[in-house]
């Protein structure tokens, strides 16, 4: 051991060069793939010799079985393994056949992936969401998802298990180590190759005899074409099914029937063949030359949605009947209550607009129009019975007679002089109101009705009346506000307010009257537009000492109205005389 002792000595320099070259000519680092020889195999472990490491590393029995190579193993014969530890704490070197094989076939996997090449591999269980699939030649484990199976729903594989076959790797995770393959790349691709030879053999507007429904969707119907060169899958659209509004294929087809196709579109990037099954007739709008705006045809209801319904004039010739024009009185009605699909109705044509291929119709011309028959019948200013079938907070509607029309009658033009909320109140659904039509709207569809109208309006009283004209009133109540008091032979409530009541304040009390009394007083203000009328007693009494002082006259007694303040004024007056 004294060449251990001085590193320094060209003795230990000599070792020390020796030992390194051995060691990298063996290139011995932990983490490689190396080749063991095997020495000797127990019941339990298998003995291998790698040059350049200080022990012989032992492998389990176990794990040649786990990966396949138990029986392959004799002394003498050479397998790979992976150098984990040189050296574990044990003084032992540690080693794997399992992990050698794996990464050999991580490896393999890649290189496939980086190449775009094809692998073998068998399907040897289900799982959820797709498949695993082994690699023949590696016994890695990949996965296969359940769209990637087939190019077509399968709805049992057990005729795929175990069965050797090619797949596409499509997916490598590095860090993971998981891989996922397709085997439905494999199949489209070999399709794809026959699909461009049969679509090849298609020109535009050829005729495809008996192709046979396949399926269909909400979008349009699959069928399946039969040629001598193999089979071809083509879709007809919804809209290229029929001239006349479809709202699924299955309404028309059944699977298995034969219809003929007519060739409308190929695209060979995607390998698509588009058909049309209309295109094979004429265009029945071409027939639109043989109706005229304005005139009333037959029609027959087709399909029924929420803002209307799609008629036929002809066998393909659609249209629309909107919901606004199935009736003159009823708004945003529901079709599905008044028509049925099938029903023949008479409709007039409303418009035909040829480039958008469009025609509009209206069932409600085909009737008079309710509201010109009762301009007709019952002009604005007539009376008419109706019968209350609604009310809100404002106003009552009616239905007018045997008129399929409503009338709108106001709060305000219920009554000349109680309050509009107050008079509402006093009806409900179903009574009967006699009341006067006043205004008729055609175009809007509206009419107006009033039942104050009926009746002369108390406000005519004042027509001839004017400014500081004085009338005689009777007092109805009184309280801190001022009077309440009617005009003999009129029916208004007016109020003269406290500082209206006499020109002395000590004499403007409302106290002073408990109702019934009878006063004269004069018209303060008068509006006919806002129906204003203002009276005031104190403008009756300065119009009374106006008079009186001018006059030199002793005063005029009103009817119980105090004049206090005037012999007053009268004696200031004459003292003012003597002394000029």
């Amino acid at each position: 051991m004294e060449i251990y002792k001085d590193l320094s000595s060209p003795a230990s320099k000599q070792f020390e060069k020796l030992l390194n070259s051995q060691l990298s000519k063996d290139k011995i680092e932990e983490g490689k793939i190396i080749e063991g020889k095997v020495t000797k195999i127990t019941s339990k472990y298998i003995f291998l010799f790698i040059p350049g490491l200080k022990s012989e590393p032992v492998i389990d029995v176990n794990e040649m079985k786990m990966i396949g190579m138990s029986e392959e193993v004799k002394e003498g014969t050479t397998i790979s393994v992976l150098l984990e530890k040189i050296e574990d704490k044990n003084g032992d070197v540690v080693v794997s056949a399992q992990k050698a094989q794996k990464i050999k076939g991580w490896n393999k996997l890649v290189k496939c992936y980086e190449n775009k090449e094809l692998i073998n591999g068998k399907i040897v269980q289900k799982t959820k969401g797709g498949v695993i699939v082994e690699h023949v030649e590696t016994g890695s484990l990949m996965f296969c998802p359940g769209s990637q199976i087939s190019d077509k729903p399968i709805k049992n594989i057990d005729h795929l298990i175990g069965i050797e076959q090619k797949f596409a790797l499509i997916k490598l995770d590095m860090i993971r180590g998981n891989s996922v393959v397709s085997r439905r790349q494999v199949v489209s691709s070999n399709k794809k190759e026959d699909k461009a030879k049969i679509i090849e053999k298609f020109k535009i507007g050829d005729i495809v005899k008996d192709a046979i429904v396949k399926g269909y969707s909400s979008f349009g119907c699959f069928f399946e074409i039969n040629t001598p060169e193999g089979t071809l899958d083509t879709l007809c659209h919804l809209q290229e099914i029929s001239y006349s509004r479809v709202n699924h294929p299955d309404e028309i087809f059944n699977i298995g029937e034969k219809h003929d196709l007519k060739v409308i579109s190929i695209d060979m990037e995607k390998l698509q063949v588009g058909c049309s099954i209309k295109q094979l007739s004429p265009d029945p709008f071409e027939h639109i030359s043989n109706y005229q705006v304005g005139n009333q045809y037959k029609v027959k209801v087709v399909k029924i949605t929420d803002y209307g319904c799609f008629c036929e004039l002809e066998a393909g010739l659609s249209t629309l009947l909107h919901s606004s024009e199935i009736s003159w009185t009823k708004k945003n009605i529901s079709p599905k209550k008044i028509f049925n699909v099938g029903d023949q109705i008479d409709c007039v044509i409303t418009e035909i607009d040829k480039d958008k291929r469009r025609v509009a119709i209206s069932h409600r011309l085909t009737k008079e129009n309710p509201y010109s028959k009762l301009e007709k019948e019952f002009p604005v200013g007539s009376e008419i019975e109706g019968v209350v079938n609604n009310l809100n907070e404002y106003a009552i509607y009616l239905k007018l007679s045997d008129f399929d029309i409503d009338g709108f009658l106001h709060s305000n033009d219920l009554s000349h002089t109680e309050k509009p909320e107050e008079e509402l109140k006093k009806y409900k659904k179903g009574d009967k109101i006699k009341v006067k039509i006043l205004e008729i709207k055609k175009t809007d569809q509206k009419v107006r009705v009033g039942l104050k109208q009926l009746s002369v309006d108390p406000f005519d009283w004042f027509k001839d009346k004017k400014v500081k004209d004085i009338i005689t009133v009777k007092v109805i109540s009184s309280d801190n506000k001022g009077l309440v008091v009617k005009p003999e032979g009129c029916e208004v409530e007016l109020l003269i307010k406290k500082s209206q009541i006499a020109m002395s304040a000590n004499d403007a009390r409302p106290s002073r009257f408990v109702g019934g009394e009878r006063i004269d007083a004069a018209i303060a203000e008068i509006n006919f537009e806002k129906r204003k009328v203002s009276l005031s007693i104190k403008l009756l009494e300065e119009i009374m000492n106006a008079k009186a002082i001018k006059e030199h006259s002793s005063p005029l007694s009103g009817k119980n109205l105090p004049f206090s303040s005037l012999s007053e004024q009268l004696d200031d007056k004459k003292n003012k005389k003597d002394t000029e």
